[in-house]
């Protein structure tokens, strides 16, 4: 240990000089409501169909859950603050948007190798100490953890909110046997501001601090498989990745600086506004290799088709029609599925002259389901 420097001043320090932007520290038990909280959101079915997170809850509601010896929380985060608007591409017709987590290298790789950094330093500052890294995929509450350790709030829209970051933050933890001290939690500073709330799409905020999964656009187009439930596909607008309006539309991003985000997540210039076009005519091998190093690539080439090809319904544009009627071929039913809505958003003569010749082949009830749609066709669509 440096002289005259606590190990707990060091650990920020040596953090800050990783690339972490933020860090503090939390006990073990500092967030004992987070679980409570947790219990009631899966009793209400708020998470959808991500049954993993039932699976793991009785380790994800503790850190002592997960692993006994914990004492103190490292709670840490890297900058990912955009540096242009990320509603700029609203209602930009053939391009599809992608959240701004989402358009640079997997940040995934990137913070856990940080981690990894920042926890071997530790051990050799102070041995004997034993050290855990959890980023995202574990059964890990980041979001309430980073709040105890000081790093910011949750706000309104259930994400954390820093005062000198915003709501970017790409958020890592370090489980330790050993007893630090802990630093003052966050307070929540959202006011009577409801920005995040107004902004949702699909009104996925049933009250203030709580999430509906099964109405946020970032689950419906990451997490959720099959056909995406028609209320909502309006709505999606164009974007075929996650969505950024709660968060883009924060008060406190005025203070963070875009000039903070760690260059392994600037954004990759085929990802900044990509054209539908290009990307409904996509394999799986041309998916894996545009996506390589990508968290999109976990969703797979046919759930991005199916979300260009809500977009493409959504965009006005006739030109898209050739190319959406093409994947009513597609060997997938949620691809087919969609396309099917596309086709009657953009050309309602084409889609009953398809429907005409298919009806009688198609064996799939989802994609029958689509067909059977009653009533006129949107109108202008035409």
């Amino acid at each position: 240990m440096q002289h005259g420097k606590s190990l707990e001043a060091q650990i920020k320090a040596k953090a800050a000089e990783i690339g972490f932007a933020a860090c503090g520290i939390a006990r073990a038990d500092a967030a004992p409501k987070a679980g409570v909280r947790l219990r009631a959101w899966l009793a209400d079915g708020s998470h959808g169909s991500m049954i993993w997170m039932e699976e793991r809850a009785h380790h994800r509601e503790s850190p002592a859950g997960l692993w006994p010896e914990v004492r103190s929380i490292i709670a840490l985060g890297m900058s990912y603050a955009p540096a242009t608007d990320p509603l700029a591409l609203a209602g930009e017709g053939g391009i599809g948007r992608i959240s701004v987590y989402a358009q640079g290298g997997d940040y995934h790789d990137v913070i856990k190798r940080r981690l990894k950094e920042l926890a071997r330093w530790l051990v050799g500052a102070a041995p004997g100490a034993d050290v855990k890294v959890f980023v995202d995929t574990a059964p890990v509450m980041e979001k309430p953890l980073s709040e105890a350790a000081g790093l910011g709030w949750q706000g309104k829209h259930t994400n954390l909110v820093s005062r000198e970051h915003g709501s970017w933050l790409f958020l890592g933890a370090i489980y330790t046997t050993l007893d630090l001290t802990p630093d003052n939690a966050g307070r929540t500073t959202c006011g009577s501001c409801d920005a995040c709330l107004s902004a949702c799409p699909t009104n996925a905020f049933p009250a203030p601090f709580r999430l509906d999964a099964r109405r946020c656009i970032s689950y419906l187009t990451i997490e959720h498989k099959g056909p995406i439930p028609t209320e909502f596909r309006e709505a999606i607008g164009n974007r075929i990745y996650g969505c950024d309006d709660c968060l883009a539309v924060c008060p406190w991003n005025k203070f963070a600086a875009a000039a903070q985000a760690n260059q392994a997540f600037l954004p990759r210039a085929e990802l900044v506004a990509p054209e539908l076009r290009d990307l409904l005519q996509l394999d799986d091998a041309a998916f894996r290799e545009v996506f390589a190093g990508s968290p999109i690539k976990r969703i797979g080439r046919d759930r991005m088709v199916r979300n260009c090809l809500i977009a493409a319904g959504n965009s006005g544009d006739a030109g898209l029609v050739p190319v959406v009627a093409s994947l009513l071929e597609d060997p997938t039913a949620e691809v087919r599925g969609a396309a099917i809505w596309a086709l009657r958003q953009l050309d309602a003569g084409r889609w009953m002259a398809e429907r005409k010749a298919r009806l009688a082949v198609e064996a799939d009830p989802e994609v029958l389901a689509e067909w059977a749609v009653q009533g006129p066709p949107p109108r202008g669509r035409i």
